[in-house]
């Protein structure tokens, strides 16, 4: 019943917000004329408020008004109701720390289990998988748990970037950092280069876009993910 997108980003190059994914949002929340929607992330600190209307503006280009989950009484109810919901981007600890305190996690799963249609981009993809280990974002708040839904069995890498071999950085890649994740964690770990994003339907999880992802286990060979392939029959 899982039907989900988890993208790597909301925005890529000079694109406007969420222009790119706008027709797959709008098959997604087909069947919803209103979603809610979790500015908790608050990329560069901006308001609630604020974030919920850069999102109201993308999605009222598809005919779908939005509701910030703030702007309801009880956030709890509001997910149990919600007929669709978008986690934005920002910074995953903020997003995770928020919904710990809000004891959101146990009923977005019960929901995404039962096929409420999801949308994640960015600190909001990074929740899906089964912890937050693998974001990039700096650590500005404590949540009381790394320990994220779990709704599909890896973690997500948002935003992955390639080493540039015309660069003279010197620090650690996002390769590097991965391997570090995995000197001490089992997981399995998918970066999801910008532009790209995973459908997830029923027990499918099929990578969309026009890049490759890279698939990281513990102790095995990296492996480069063709765009169409079922992550699902390839993690162990």
């Amino acid at each position: 019943m899982k039907n989900l997108i988890i993208a790597s980003t909301s925005t890529i190059y000079d694109g406007t917000y969420l222009d790119y994914l706008l027709p797959e949002i709008s098959d997604l929340f087909k069947e919803s004329k209103e979603i809610v929607f979790v500015p908790y992330a608050k990329p560069s600190g901006i308001s609630y408020d604020e974030y919920t209307l850069i999102a109201r503006k993308a999605f009222a280009e598809i005919g779908i008004d939005i509701l910030g989950i703030h702007e309801y009484n009880n956030a709890k109810e509001a997910i149990k109701h919600a007929k669709g919901l978008f986690v934005g981007g920002g910074n995953t600890f903020v997003l995770v720390n928020e919904m710990y305190k809000q004891d959101l996690f146990n009923i977005l799963r019960d929901r995404q289990e039962k096929g409420m249609p999801y949308l994640g981009t960015s600190a909001g993809s990074n929740i899906c998988g089964p912890s937050m280990q693998t974001t990039n974002d700096m650590p500005i708040v404590y949540p009381p748990s790394y320990k994220t839904l779990g709704i599909i069995p890896f973690n997500i890498n948002a935003h992955y970037l390639d080493p540039d071999p015309n660069s003279r950085h010197k620090g650690e890649t996002r390769e590097t950092r991965i391997k570090e994740f995995h000197h001490f964690n089992n997981t399995p770990v998918v970066g999801l280069r910008e532009g790209s994003w995973l459908q997830v339907n029923d027990n499918k999880i099929e990578l969309k876009g026009t890049l490759k992802a890279r698939f990281f286990q513990k102790d095995k060979l990296i492996v480069e993910l063709d765009p169409l392939t079922d992550l699902q029959t390839i993690v162990n």
